[in-house]
């Protein structure tokens, strides 16, 4: 079997990749906790919020611990139910770490929607939204034209690394002077109505839903942490889009 330090990596990168995909704070620590009892630690504890986690071990006589720093989110359901897969076989098969680390390479690799796809998605949603919230069939279609426009910008900004907050801000202002731009060409007959669509494209909903979740479960560090970075970002999305009706309308 692995050393003990080998056996701790390892259920770091299964918890450290789970929490890059929106999994909740309790689900992380159950599942690393799961882990290495399988492989037989005598004790584990796992600190974990949304930007690190710490886990002790007691196995074999050793006493270790390791701290993961979590740099960035990118919600991926689908990833995130892989790794509930995965964590489960780990527990029923406890492989070596060398087969565990090339499972996790496989799902972080695996099959992801392509470019044409994901303009097709943010087009659809901002046109079935604008539709929802009142707009006409040409404010649906500006609110798509608008949408394609912001999933440009966001793939390519996106590598610059920008500060979420401004980025949301950005993307937001953006947004706003293309629905601006439509009107302008007679595409629509309602900013409010076209912004509506892109709005609920920005919106972090997954984040105040884990932050509300990690609430209830007790986690008040990271629910009160992702609510703050939800509530800010939500701020910033309409400081952007009221900016932009402001001085362009």
């Amino acid at each position: 079997m692995d050393a003990p330090g080998r056996i701790l990596a390892c259920a770091l990168d299964v918890g450290e990749s789970m929490l890059i995909c929106g999994g909740e704070v309790a689900r992380v620590e159950d599942t690393i906790s799961r882990i290495l009892y399988a492989y037989g630690a005598q004790r584990a504890d796992i600190f974990t919020i949304t930007s690190s986690i710490v886990a002790t071990l007691d196995m074999d006589g050793q006493v270790l611990t390791q701290t993961r720093r979590i740099f960035q989110q990118q919600i991926d359901f689908d990833k995130l139910d892989k790794l509930n897969a995965l964590s489960r076989q780990i527990c029923r098969d406890k492989p070596d770490c060398a087969a565990l680390r090339r499972q996790l390479e496989d799902i972080a690799r695996g099959p992801r929607y392509g470019r044409g796809m994901m303009f097709l998605t943010y087009a659809l949603v901002a046109a079935a939204f604008s539709l929802f919230f009142g707009g006409s069939f040409a404010d649906a279609l500006a609110s798509a034209l608008t949408a394609l426009a912001l999933k440009a910008l966001m793939d390519s900004l996106g590598p610059v690394g920008l500060n979420p907050v401004l980025a949301s801000a950005l993307y937001a202002f953006a947004g706003g002077a293309v629905a601006v731009l439509a009107l302008s060409l007679g595409l629509g007959d309602s900013f409010d109505k076209i912004a509506i669509g892109d709005i609920m494209l920005l919106i972090p909903g997954a984040a105040l839903t884990n932050a509300l979740r990690d609430l209830l479960s007790g986690d008040t560090i990271s629910g009160l942490t992702r609510l703050v970075q939800a509530v800010l970002a939500a701020i910033a999305v309409a400081t952007g889009f009221a900016l932009a009706r402001g001085w362009l309308l």
